[in-house]
């Protein structure tokens, strides 16, 4: 793109060259990631196309990658975004990660640690705040559904540990998976997160739902506390 083209909008630019027009003819795949987040922005700004300001933002933070991981305040600061078009491309990002995460679609069973933390990296790897969520399953170890039980600082101290148990009651889970992430990147367990697991597993084989493993999420990796050594119960066998 010449410096001249740059600094006109999209609505100057020649109409086989416009993202929309450019969509139609050869599908969002042929699009550049520049072209991608123009439609989801919208017109630029007065002197400057969406292309333009999404090329930008993506040199600024390091590439897709580097906006995707963005926070709305990051994305607001950059020249002519503003809260709008920071919240379409946060929204936009989210759905593109659940629908990772909900491939494919349908009940979907867990073998392995590994069946279930592939997916939940990618939705919880790199939330600003840690999250407590449970996975519910039946007696083939298939998911039941997942709940987000907490928000906030997981520990002993301030998660009730029947809080746990409450949806896996209700839906008459055979057992459960406690997963929670920490913000810092590093999935290493502390000394809460045992103390949080001794307690659940205690609490599920007084109400008779099994408690599976706990695993705990960092940036780019996990740690199942199965794995680990940790005594967990068994019907049906995650291992």
């Amino acid at each position: 793109m010449t410096q001249e083209m740059a600094r006109r909008s999209i609505r100057e630019l020649p109409l086989a060259e416009r993202p929309r027009e450019r969509l139609a003819v050869r599908g969002a795949a042929g699009l550049s990631a520049s072209e991608l987040i123009a439609l989801v922005w919208g017109s630029g700004s007065p002197g400057a196309s969406s292309i333009d300001m999404a090329a930008e933002a993506l040199a600024r933070l390091d590439g897709l990658d580097g906006l995707a991981r963005a926070a709305p305040r990051e994305l607001e600061a950059l020249a002519g975004i503003g809260p709008a078009r920071a919240a379409r491309l946060t929204a936009a990002f989210e759905l593109g990660r659940r629908a990772l995460t909900d491939w494919p679609a349908g009940r979907w069973s867990i073998r392995s640690p590994r069946d279930l933390a592939d997916r939940l990296i990618l939705q919880m790897g790199r939330l600003e705040r840690e999250e407590l969520r449970v996975v519910l399953l039946n007696a083939k170890n298939s998911v039941l559904g997942i709940q987000t039980v907490y928000v906030g600082n997981v520990s002993t101290a301030l998660v009730r540990v029947g809080e746990l148990f409450r949806d896996a009651v209700r839906q008459h889970a055979a057992g459960l998976i406690v997963v929670h992430n920490h913000p810092s990147g590093d999935p290493q367990p502390s000394p809460d997160d045992l103390h949080l697991t001794a307690e659940a597993v205690a609490a599920g084989r007084l109400l008779d739902v099994a408690v599976l493993d706990h695993l705990i999420i960092g940036h780019d990796a996990y740690v199942s506390l199965r794995d680990r050594g940790i005594p967990f119960d068994r019907p049906g066998g995650v291992s």
